[in-house]
């Protein structure tokens, strides 16, 4: 089955799974809230659900989004920099162009959101995640060629869950994306896509590398002590100055010997 087809199927079961439920609020009046919200006191959403309504370019700058449900949202255009969006549900919201400068996501799912008005993502379409704390957080998601640099991905799990997979493989893919100094310490990047990410400097400490791809991917200072990178691919990456290779699992002498 093709992955475009895939990805239709998936998004579909989740739309049927969540139809039956409705949000708490309608979208004028997350409007009227955002619009009442001052610096000293931020738009309150906590747990409310969101699901399914059309927020795009709304500012939620510094606004508490915390376990919030937005499920399916359209956040096209949306600001949230700053915004407090730990355990919120993010799952198929449409995340084109929005702006998730240093917001919170730890916690958070990201399972399948839309990125691209098409099947291919264009460069003006990515939504930015600079400084952004996704930790421990749920992620399967296309988010090739966008903006994360420094963000914090410490015990997420990006992992492909191998065993649920009817569908075809669904993982993260980073193909493309800067990563610069990004934390990726702990965590599960089993199966991902990192083809040519620019990632100098980053902390990929005891992190599950299995079966990923790093095809020319830059890792220079990168800092990779205690990884597992049993079946990773690594052709043509930039390993230099890269820290802790020797204690690296599975990473052979000839492909570490690669780097330039």
């Amino acid at each position: 089955m093709s992955s475009r087809w895939a990805g239709c199927c998936f998004a579909a079961s989740l739309l049927l799974a969540a139809a039956a439920h409705a949000a708490d609020l309608d979208a004028d009046q997350v409007r009227a809230a955002l619009a009442a919200a001052t610096s000293g006191h931020p738009a309150e959403f906590f747990g409310k659900s969101l699901r399914n309504l059309d927020l795009s370019h709304l500012d939620f700058t510094g606004a508490d989004l915390a376990h919030a449900d937005l499920f399916g949202a359209k956040l096209e255009g949306a600001n949230f920099t700053g915004a407090d969006l730990s355990g919120a549900n993010l799952n198929l919201a449409w995340i084109i162009r929005a702006d998730f400068t240093h917001a919170d996501l730890s916690h958070a799912s990201l399972v399948g959101p839309v990125v691209a008005m098409g099947m291919e993502q264009k460069p003006d379409e990515a939504p930015r995640f600079p400084g952004a704390n996704f930790a421990s957080a749920r992620i399967i998601a296309r988010l090739g060629g966008d903006d994360l640099r420094g963000a914090d991905f410490a015990a997420a799990s990006m992992g492909a869950d191998m065993h649920n997979q009817s569908m075809g493989l669904m993982r993260v893919d980073f193909s493309g994306a800067d990563l610069a100094g990004a934390n990726f310490a702990h965590a599960d990047l089993g199966h991902a896509l990192l083809r040519f990410a620019h990632m100098p400097g980053a902390i990929l400490v005891g992190t599950s590398l299995v079966d990923a791809d790093f095809s020319g991917a830059d890792l220079s200072g990168a800092d990779m002590t205690g990884a597992d990178a049993t079946g990773a691919v690594f052709d043509q990456a930039v390993l230099s100055g890269a820290k802790g290779l020797d204690s690296v699992k599975g990473l052979s002498r000839p492909t570490a010997g690669s780097a330039r």
